[in-house]
């Protein structure tokens, strides 16, 4: 490729930028919040509930807020990864979105 392609192609890259939403700023403290909250849950739940049942439970925080999803073998597992979940503090409020596994 000789010197003007290259040129040429470095201004349309950047050009192409200059029409891009910039992204958008995030709280960097609820962040790192949010991260130590969905740590603290999983910890709690490969504990409780164990290792292998726990890899298969997702766990969401923002804002004070964890949701919980994924499939578990019964009620029992699901009932005793909410407990284990709602022993961690700083929690406001804990959604329950786990299935339970059909047979």
């Amino acid at each position: 490729m000789n010197r003007a392609a290259v040129v040429l192609v470095a201004a349309a890259l950047g050009l192409g930028a200059c029409g891009a939403e910039p992204q958008k700023k995030t709280d960097g403290a609820k962040t790192s919040q949010d991260a130590a909250l969905t740590a603290k849950v999983k910890s709690a739940l490969a504990t409780d509930v164990g290792a292998r049942a726990a890899s298969n439970i997702t766990v969401e925080a923002s804002r004070g807020t964890v949701r919980l999803s994924g499939f578990v073998e019964d009620q029992e597992m699901a009932n005793r990864a909410l407990g284990a979940a709602k022993k961690v503090s700083g929690i406001q409020t804990l959604k329950n979105d786990l299935r339970v596994k059909s047979s």
